[in-house]
């Protein structure tokens, strides 16, 4: 990796084209201009033959990639830990955790057994007479899929403080603080998690993520900051509860923290409903078992809030996943006036969908969810399968859409939202809900917060492809999504990533 900013990337391809081009990049950060390559020998004073300059070799140039939802502390830690989501039965995820308690027991590990991303809100989940069959000693916890539910054993409710008699399945704020408890480590061991998870998000092009991160986490952010961290732009996200805090310290959506330039203050988020894995997203119609799901702020209260972040200078982040809390969030956003968009937005009732475009909202969608979703989905609402990630409708409507991946819900991967926006299918089935589907150039439009063609004025956060990601077939749903391969990653010019061969030609070019 370099730390200095680069002044010119020179012989590169920008998407959809075969001419090779050069980007003069600017101290500022920005580009400069884009020249047709060998044309221009100097610019702004700078000569391209004694320029800090990147051989492109033809390779892509375009913008960064972001991921507009994360959890990146969370995704940091959790990411290490072990993965159930291949468990598709009670049987396999019970015989997955004994794999995992025996290994413990041999290797002398921690005593206690926390594993991610169980599909137990697909078949049911797991009782605790289940988990104690695997341990009754070693404390067991298998956070669910979407982080709003978790499985317990009876070790793992003693340790964690719940009372003897309580059900193994704790949901919403309860599974929410009992991860916020999994998740606590010092500072300096979780700066160093976050630090390694930043570096390998820049290995995949991402040059900024939207933290949704639920503590209080500007200090954090100003102590990494202080340390050195460059690998991505962040704005970091506030909650209610501590909306005064920041309001206190003088701070608004955009306020700057530190003195990189690449943290700043994100939205106000509001989490309005609870998820489908664990029925408790806010739907109109009932669940199969009954019950509509769970509202956790009444419209009331949310349009106050909403009044609020809008004078405090704050835009909004909504938490909403099930059709009712969608229509509730987009009454909320008209009735206010206020400037955000719906995190999410899973299911919406056809004549909302045309509202997130004339009333300003945007949507904040991680179709990574619809392949973990699709059992769910088939399970409790096969009847309203068109309202389920309309990403096309949504488009369509004008609204901003923008992906991201709720990581660790998903991994933080924005190629593999990219993929599942293009084709929503598995490997394993047909594509659901296939006329919602993205094309290429759309789905990367979504990924990005600069032009799939960057230009002269644009901001210097840009990738280079070994290959081009519109090169297929206008229509690429049937083959799927190749993903090209990152061969570095700039913000504001300078490299956070670049790939081994590449590096090798910058020394070799004296840069």
């Amino acid at each position: 990796m370099h730390d200095a900013a680069f002044q010119l990337i020179s012989g590169a391809r920008l998407p959809g084209s075969s001419g090779l081009v050069d980007a003069w990049l600017g101290g500022d950060g920005a580009i400069a201009a884009v020249t047709p390559a060998g044309a221009v020998t100097e610019h702004g004073g700078v000569a391209a033959a004694s320029a800090r300059a990147i051989p492109a070799d033809g390779r892509v140039l375009t913008s960064g990639l972001w991921d507009e939802h994360v959890h990146l502390g969370q995704w940091a830690q959790q990411s290490t830990r072990p993965d159930f989501g291949a468990a598709d039965s009670p049987a396999a995820a019970l015989a997955l955790a004994a794999e995992f308690v025996a290994a413990d027991a041999a290797g002398n590990a921690p005593a206690e057994l926390i594993g991610m991303r169980l599909r137990g809100g697909d078949w049911g989940g797991l009782t605790r007479e289940q988990l104690d069959s695997v341990s009754r000693d070693i404390p067991i916890v298998l956070v669910g899929l979407d982080l709003h539910g978790a499985w317990l054993n009876g070790a793992a409710l003693a340790r964690h403080g719940f009372h003897p008699d309580h059900p193994a399945h704790v949901v919403e704020d309860e599974c929410f603080a009992l991860v916020s408890e999994l998740d606590r480590v010092t500072d300096e061991a979780l700066d160093a998690a976050v630090d390694l998870a930043a570096q390998r998000a820049a290995a995949l092009g991402v040059v900024g993520v939207v933290d949704f991160e639920i503590r209080w986490s500007f200090d954090d952010w100003v102590r990494r900051e202080r340390g050195g961290f460059r690998a991505l732009r962040v704005e970091s996200a506030v909650y209610p509860e501590n909306l005064d805090r920041a309001l206190a310290l003088g701070l608004r959506s955009g306020s700057l923290i530190g003195e990189s330039g690449l943290v700043s203050v994100g939205p106000l988020k509001v989490i309005t409903d609870g998820s489908l894995g664990t029925r408790t997203a806010l739907c109109c119609d009932p669940y199969p078992g009954g019950g509509h799901g769970r509202e956790l702020v009444a419209p009331g209260e949310l349009a106050g809030l909403l009044t609020r972040a809008q004078r405090a200078g704050f835009w909004a982040a909504v938490h909403a996943i099930g059709d009712r809390a969608n229509s509730q969030a987009l009454d909320a956003f008209a009735a206010t006036g206020a400037t955000g968009r719906i995190e999410h937005a899973q299911l919406l009732r056809r004549s909302d969908v045309a509202r997130f475009g004339a009333l300003g909202v945007g949507a904040s969608v991680q179709p990574a969810h619809l392949l973990d979703d699709i059992p769910s989905m088939r399970a409790v609402w096969a009847d309203r399968a068109p309202g389920a990630f309309p990403l096309a409708s949504l488009v369509a409507s004008g609204a901003d859409v923008v992906l991201g991946s709720d990581a660790p819900v998903a991994p933080l991967d924005p190629w593999l939202a990219i993929a599942a926006a293009v084709t929503r299918a598995s490997d394993a089935g047909p594509a659901w809900v296939p006329e919602e589907r993205l094309g290429v150039a759309a789905a990367l439009a979504c990924s990005m917060r600069g032009p799939l063609v960057p230009g002269a004025g644009d901001r210097a956060d840009l990738v280079l492809l070994d290959s081009d990601p519109l090169a297929g077939a206008p229509d690429a749903h049937a083959a799927g999504f190749q993903r090209p391969a990152v061969a570095a990653t700039l913000v504001g010019g300078v490299p956070s990533h670049v790939a081994a061969d590449l590096a090798a030609a910058i020394a070799r070019n004296g840069a």
